[in-house]
């Protein structure tokens, strides 16, 4: 079964307790509710990162891919040449701490990375 069929009947069951007022009234209706970024694991691993983060182990390399995402809206969002500077050699040394964490053959993605990322601060600064 693919992922695909388990959203659809999860959004069919949430549809269906919504017209039998089961939602109503819930703790936390009408405030913002805090979602966790997830958009940067690919989609097939987000539920078995978060059954293991809620029982307390985080895998260190899903830590730093979210430092790693977040270091990158930092370099996108960087109003001058000084921050652009100090988030892409935070970036930078992400990048290194989590290829050490992963085989060898990894090295070539991290090469194509590193290639995007010059070619995004390239862009910027034109």
């Amino acid at each position: 079964m693919s992922l695909h069929i388990f959203q659809k009947i999860a959004e069919e069951r949430i549809r269906e307790a919504q017209e039998r007022g089961e939602l109503d009234n819930l703790p936390g209706a009408g405030r913002p509710q805090s979602f966790e970024d997830d958009g940067n694991l690919p989609p097939e691993l987000r539920i078995a990162y978060k059954v293991l983060k809620n029982a307390g182990f985080t895998p260190p390399e899903l830590d730093l891919r979210q430092q790693i995402f977040q270091a990158e809206e930092l370099l996108d969002q960087a109003p001058d040449e000084k921050s652009r500077y100090q988030a892409l050699k935070r970036l930078n040394f992400l990048s290194m701490k989590l290829s050490a964490l992963r085989p060898q053959s990894a090295l070539l993605d991290e090469h194509r990375y590193a290639s995007r990322v010059l070619e995004r601060l390239d862009k910027k600064q034109r």
